[in-house]
């Protein structure tokens, strides 16, 4: 068992009214309005006094990291609280609020370090002192920090949210590797830690999909004479050919099978596969170009792009009745990404400015654009928590990955040590 598996909450006697109090607290990331909160970090210290263990600055750096990532939590500079942000304790009897209420905090997080390898983090509100959240994690090493940081980050984000998923995934993508053309599929968490080389083709790598249960990885090889079905599966990768020689953007489905469109007739069509990753029956098969399965998490609704009336469009089919709601008419639309609750599909558009990403919402029938450039946003993927989105964009002149938010917040970079695109997310850590 890892050693953060003794991330424990913390039984404060504050912990009744935190949850009695947690409606009142829940920041609302998916309504119209996004407003934003500011928390303040106050100086780690060890318990009951003391100065912290040499770890407690670093941890402190990587959770001031992750939560720059989170459009709607600023953090509060340090040199903005009048008399310092050193406590006399941690808990709630030994805090002097108001001068983090003077700085504009409307959340304050105290760290504390009983002994060098235990550390206590604790969120409360900085108007009423209501613990938000609190979390205990021990034998904690230099080693195991970023996961700390992490499953902190991921805790404090759900207390407020009510979702947490953000930091509990990781992000699969495609990028240069080796001499000429290849590209290969890498990993890396959406805050540019733990980057990873997962697959080492001859060939482009393209369009990767995470499995449900985040154990695999299935992508499209783009080879010399071939194209090839790739799945990684935690160590080698597995490929396979089909008649036609046409593999396009796979996507798994919510039950752990892989979807793909492949060339079986005269052009491509969406087929399901089998255990044997063998067509196992079509999907969409009407004679016009269908390409890039997106699955809800329900397994109910499937977004997808055809070019039945002429250019391609984005449309959304009912898997149970096979009835198609067309979502563009206008436009070259491409790279559907639907959001695992179904709602919302973002999609390329390409317009004469370059390409953006637009997102439409199913139940209103209303259409917005989310990114604005420069150079071209595309490849949109929808984050497990429904409200973040990656994409890829030349922006900075080299195609990078980008976070922005299904509001269409400010976008954010992604470090991936080199150029990249293709972004997929998976939710590959437990609560």
């Amino acid at each position: 068992m890892s050693s953060l598996a003794l991330a424990l909450v913390l039984t404060l006697s504050l912990a009744a009214v935190a949850a009695a109090q947690k409606a009142e607290l829940n920041i609302n990331i998916y309504g119209a309005g996004e407003s934003r909160s500011f928390i303040a970090l106050a100086d780690p210290m060890a318990t009951p006094s003391g100065d912290a263990p040499p770890l407690a600055a670093e941890l402190q750096s990587l959770i001031r990291t992750n939560l720059s990532f989170l459009p709607f939590l600023g953090i509060v500079p340090r040199e903005g609280v009048l008399g310092g942000s050193r406590l006399n304790g941690v808990t709630r009897e030994n805090i002097d609020f108001r001068r983090f209420q003077l700085a504009g905090a409307d959340y304050l997080m105290t760290t504390g370090w009983p002994n060098p390898g235990t550390v206590e983090l604790r969120v409360y509100e900085a108007f009423g002192s209501n613990l938000v959240v609190g979390k205990a994690y021990a034998q904690v090493d230099k080693q195991s920090l970023p996961r700390v940081a992490d499953k902190f980050c991921a805790a404090l984000m759900e207390a407020l949210t009510g979702s947490g998923e953000f930091f509990r995934s990781t992000l699969a993508f495609v990028r240069a590797s080796g001499p000429g053309t290849n590209r290969n599929i890498y990993t890396v968490r959406p805050t540019g830690r733990e980057l990873r080389q997962i697959s080492n083709e001859e060939g482009a790598c393209l369009s990767p999909s995470w499995s449900p249960n985040a154990n695999s990885i299935v992508f499209s090889i783009v080879a010399e004479r071939y194209h090839y079905l790739g799945l990684w599966q935690g160590g080698s990768v597995k490929k396979v050919r089909y008649p036609g020689n046409t593999v396009i953007a796979p996507d798994f489905t919510p039950s752990g099978q892989i979807a793909v469109s492949l060339t079986q007739k005269n052009q491509p069509d969406i087929f399901l596969l089998g255990a044997d990753l063998q067509p196992q029956r079509p999907l969409v098969q009407d004679g016009s170009i269908n390409v890039s399965p997106s699955f809800s998490r329900n397994g109910q609704a499937m977004a997808y792009v055809s070019d039945r009336f002429g250019s391609p469009h984005i449309f959304v089919r009912n898997l149970a009745t096979g009835h198609d709601q067309r979502i563009t008419y206008s436009g070259y639309n491409t790279d559907p990404s639907i959001s695992p609750d179904g709602s919302l599909v973002a999609f390329t558009r390409m317009t004469g400015g370059g390409h953006r990403i637009y997102l439409y919402d199913i139940k209103t029938g209303r259409e917005q654009q989310i990114t604005f450039g420069p150079g071209s946003d595309e490849q949109p993927a929808f984050a497990p928590d429904n409200y973040f989105v990656a994409f890829s964009s030349s922006r900075s002149g080299s195609r990078q990955i980008y976070l922005t938010t299904r509001h269409g917040t400010e976008p954010i970079q992604v470090p991936t040590n080199g150029p990249a695109g293709f972004p997929a997310w998976g939710l590959t850590d437990a609560p």
